[in-house]
């Protein structure tokens, strides 16, 4: 018989989520919930790795990310929403895995490589954030997934997760963990909007899910388009050409937005215009997420409370997964187990 279907996937409650959440994985997310068993973590141990001066920034920002999943249409009566801390069973199961994997391996981890990178952490590199591979592995395993929705960037975490999960069954001769699958973005990273390859919370290059309507309309007049497009009788490239990378991403109308392109390269439209339909077709996105988004912030206690109940069902799954690992590696003895244990 096929197994279930099972998901796990989540964000750092660093900031509000913005456009590129979206079109890389919360549109997903919404779309799979319907077919797959459903686990939202919202990663505050793992936000902490890069966050420990800033526990507050993490802590205030849980709320902020959970509003985000529920204003675009999660559904927490169908997908459960949990906060990571509040499952101690990961962090004995990263525990666990920390003996499976070795500095050598994590350090070659090209998107660990990468991060470290831009961050620049050289010889202050915390040891929280060399191994949050390992507890990304645990947050997958422990919900037995099955499905992962990464952008590619991301894959040789999924890698990484398999590469423990196989270590861990051949080493105890057993099949008690389960290898995952990464589900891939159809959506490309989006640029940010002043053109740079990234966009992202702390680099003020952002459109958020949240932000009104003026924010949005602001943000758009100011975007990166082609340097080289000084008059409108120019032709214009729309390769690398961030508003255009938008519009790829969330107009519907795909035969005029090639027409669109058509006129841009030859020349004779200009910036102004192209702005103008992406600010029509993202407005006509972002408002039902932002009035999804004003009612259930309206009542936070709520929020809360959908938040304690996903993690209470949430840790129910990861502590039959953390007892079948630990009775597998015949770790403690029955008689020695205290109250809440």
């Amino acid at each position: 018989m096929e197994c279930e279907k099972v998901i796990l996937t989540g964000d750092r409650p660093t900031g509000r989520l913005h456009l590129g959440h979206f079109a890389g994985s919360l549109r997903q997310r919404v779309e799979l919930q319907s077919t797959h068993r459903t686990y939202i973590i919202i990663a505050d141990m793992q936000a902490l790795t890069d966050n420990v001066e800033q526990p507050d920034k993490v802590r205030d920002n849980i709320l902020e990310v959970c509003l985000d999943y529920l204003s675009v249409g999660i559904d927490p009566m169908v997908a459960t929403i949990f906060v990571q801390s509040l499952i101690p069973e990961l962090a004995m199961l990263t525990m666990f895995f920390m003996n499976l994997v070795t500095v050598a391996r994590l350090e070659r981890n090209p998107t660990v490589k990468d991060e470290i990178a831009q961050k620049d952490f050289e010889r202050s590199l915390p040891v929280g954030f060399l191994a949050y591979p390992v507890s990304q592995a645990a947050d997958i395993a422990a919900f037995r997934a099955t499905h992962i929705p990464v952008g590619a960037d991301q894959l040789p975490m999924i890698e990484q997760t398999n590469e423990i999960v196989r270590r861990f069954n051949g080493l105890y001769r057993c099949n008690v963990l389960r290898e995952a699958k990464a589900i891939l973005s159809a959506v490309g990273r989006l640029p940010g909007t002043d053109g740079k390859a990234k966009m992202g919370k702390s680099l003020g290059n952002a459109i958020y899910l949240s932000d009104s309507e003026k924010t949005v309309s602001t943000k758009i007049r100011g975007m990166f388009t082609d340097p080289n497009h000084l008059r409108v009788e120019d032709p214009g490239t729309v390769e690398g050409n961030p508003v255009f990378a938008y519009l790829d991403a969330f107009d519907s109308d795909k035969d005029g937005l090639e027409e669109m392109k058509a006129h841009y390269r030859r020349g004779g439209l200009g910036d102004g215009i192209v702005k103008r339909r992406l600010n029509e077709v993202l407005q006509s996105m972002l408002e039902p997420i932002r009035r999804r988004r004003s009612g259930f912030a309206n009542d936070p206690g709520e929020v809360f409370r959908l938040l304690r109940e996903g993690s209470q069902e949430a840790r129910e799954a990861a502590s039959s997964v953390y007892d079948d690992v630990r009775r597998t590696m015949g770790i403690g003895y029955p008689n020695l187990r205290v109250s809440g244990s």
